[in-house]
């Protein structure tokens, strides 16, 4: 299969390494950066281009866009105008999911990410969950904190999209994470929340949100952060008769049985994460997620997200920001 990999920031790179790591070589890559463009050929052996008519996208058979989340579409319309099929990294601009989905009317195959969900903590999770095993859902609460000017240490929080307040990073990473929660444990029927900016994160975004979920018969707590000055993912659920506590930090989640009386613990698979990343942000979930893009181009279904499913959690970062006056 060729692949033609738009953008080669971080995440381009990131997605050149997941290919390689399956056993595909056929790779052409395009930025409009010059030097990621070298860095590319050097690091990843693969092919670049400098303008986009220099490939023939007849002979491609997969986009993976990996550009700024404001710049997607351009290149989700490259794709459904050339009858390919694209997987997108994660969105966060509801208005550019519902303008795609009117564009594609389903014409091809379009896979959002939702990396999360292939995380081995969270597919335990979602297993224990859905078993019903320990009875209903009461409540939950989730953290999730990290620093901006950590996510990409090689360069200035200026330099980069989640300078901007619109694809901010505590912005950006509301709907990353309720794309696994919303799995895992349901959709909300409402939400209410606070956002605002609470540190000098490099930028003047929005770096903190504190929301409420409401289930109606239970209820769900989650601050997601970017001031966070030691990277955090704590996780407590409550279940009739358990109770489930992931701290990402010890990779392992622990379950307590009430009527056993005991702690049951998962010790997640080991895995490495790439060069200059967080020690927890295993490469192996991401890997993962383009195997399932792959196999999803001659089977849709097989894939686990969807953009109308992807605008449904977008609809809830709205919602927050409504509840609390407005973006």
């Amino acid at each position: 299969m060729k692949f033609f990999v738009v953008g080669l920031g971080s995440m381009g790179k990131r997605r050149i390494r997941c290919l390689q790591a399956l056993g595909y070589s056929d790779i052409y890559g395009y930025d409009l950066r010059e030097d990621r463009l070298v860095e590319a050929e050097s690091t990843y052996k693969i092919k670049t281009i400098r303008e986009l008519n220099e490939i023939n996208l007849h002979e491609v058979d997969a986009f993976i866009i990996s550009t700024p989340p404001d710049c997607h579409n351009p290149y989700l319309k490259l794709a459904i105008d050339n009858g390919k099929p694209a997987f997108v990294e994660a969105s966060v601009l509801s208005n550019h999911v519902s303008e795609i989905i009117a564009y594609n009317k389903g014409k091809s195959f379009i896979a959002p990410s939702c990396t999360l969900r292939f995380h081995p903590v969270i597919k335990d999770i979602k297993s224990i969950v859905l078993s019903g095993k320990y009875g209903k859902i009461t409540n939950f609460s989730y953290h999730s904190g990290q620093f901006l000017p950590d996510w990409h240490p090689w360069e200035k929080v200026q330099e980069f999209y989640v300078s901007k307040r619109e694809t901010g990073g505590g912005r950006e990473i509301v709907p990353f994470e309720l794309t696994w929660l919303v799995d895992t444990i349901g959709w909300p029927v409402d939400v209410k929340g606070l956002f605002g900016s609470t540190l000098d994160v490099g930028a003047k975004v929005d770096d903190t949100y504190a929301f409420l979920l409401d289930y109606k018969t239970y209820f769900g707590s989650v601050i997601v952060d970017v001031a966070a000055r030691y990277a955090t993912r704590n996780f407590i659920l409550n279940l009739e008769r358990a109770q489930l506590l992931w701290n990402w930090e010890e990779s392992v989640l622990k379950l307590y049985e009430a009527d056993s009386k005991r702690w049951i613990t998962f010790h997640q698979p080991q895995s490495e994460a790439a060069v200059g990343y967080n020690k927890n942000i295993i490469e192996d979930m991401y890997i993962e997620e383009v195997d399932a893009f792959i196999s999803g181009i001659k089977s849709p279904n097989r894939y686990p997200n969807n953009l109308v499913e992807d605008l449904k959690v977008l609809e809830i970062l709205n919602s927050i920001e409504k509840s609390y006056g407005g973006f």
